[in-house]
């Protein structure tokens, strides 16, 4: 029987996913016009300024001693690895390719739960939630020769650090709060980010154009912090292993976004695959 505070989690959790799903046809067209370092170091470093003045605004205490070491690696997984490695990866491959990469993060998720978060979800719940990262796995390997072998291992290496960094920053959420977290973390690599992003500062701005920057902006204000607002809350409210399962479902809204905002081909199969692996949400959110 759910409890009031498992439901909210999950809905929370859907919101996040719902922001989420625009971030890779969001990055694909910024990376049109920016390189992915600069991408990279810009969306963190405009998200953090907007992070820093919530903090400010609202009089939030700095964190204790012992949480930076967890910021840190928040701040290593979700604001510099995950969006740094999907804008490498969007150089080789297509964001509705890259997309279907995003069903493996649930398992990704899940074990770092389990190894940071302390939980301890039943064993069919792993029987479930491997069974829909084979499929993705293997939707993968079978598309390769339409596919790039190093834009697949990039995203196959984001989903790894971008897992350790949700469930990190969900345990973290529990006692700071899920927008406090993502602040925190965005303000801890903002120095890095600013001398990054002054370093690889575009030769020309006149070749930009008005989706670049659409793009920029949304990788920025939504999938950089307003999603992680809702994300986090979810997984510290929901669980980390059953509330990420919700990933599953990023792959339709993506797929979506990706045909309807891009015109790029969303092949039945991508759909019917990314439909089998959704059902395996059912299973594993029973046992977790």
């Amino acid at each position: 029987m759910p409890t009031p505070r498992s439901t909210a989690g999950w809905g929370s959790g859907l919101v996040g996913i719902i922001i989420f799903s625009g971030s890779l046809p969001a990055t694909r067209v910024a990376v049109g016009g920016l390189s992915p370092l600069f991408l990279t170091s810009a969306r963190a470093v405009i998200a953090a300024l907007l992070g820093a003045a919530l903090l400010g605004i609202l009089r939030q205490r700095p964190p204790a001693l012992r949480d930076f070491g967890s910021l840190a690696v928040v701040a290593l997984g979700v604001v510099v690895g995950f969006p740094l490695l999907t804008a490498f990866a969007l150089q080789h491959i297509t964001a509705a390719h890259s997309t279907v990469f995003i069903g493996l993060l649930p398992i990704a998720t899940a074990l770092f739960g389990v190894l940071r978060g302390g939980e301890r979800p039943k064993p069919a719940f792993w029987l479930f939630s491997l069974l829909g990262s084979a499929l993705v796995a293997g939707f993968a390997l079978a598309q390769s020769a339409a596919a790039s072998v190093a834009g697949d291992l990039l995203m196959l290496a984001a989903i790894l650090v971008c897992g350790l960094g949700y469930a990190e920053g969900a345990k973290l959420s529990r006692r700071l709060g899920g927008w406090q977290v993502i602040s925190w973390a965005l303000v801890l690599s903002l120095p890095l980010m600013g001398l990054i992003g002054l370093a690889t500062l575009p030769g020309s701005w006149s070749g930009i154009g008005l989706p670049v920057w659409a793009g920029l902006a949304y990788v920025s204000v939504f999938s950089m912090l307003v999603g992680f607002v809702f994300w986090y809350r979810g997984l510290a409210l929901g669980g980390i292993a059953g509330v990420g399962q919700l990933q599953l479902l990023q792959p339709f809204f993506g797929l979506a976004l990706a045909g309807l905002l891009l015109g790029e081909p969303v092949a039945w199969s991508m759909v019917a695959v990314t439909g089998l692996v959704v059902l395996c949400v059912a299973g594993a959110k029973r046992y977790a």
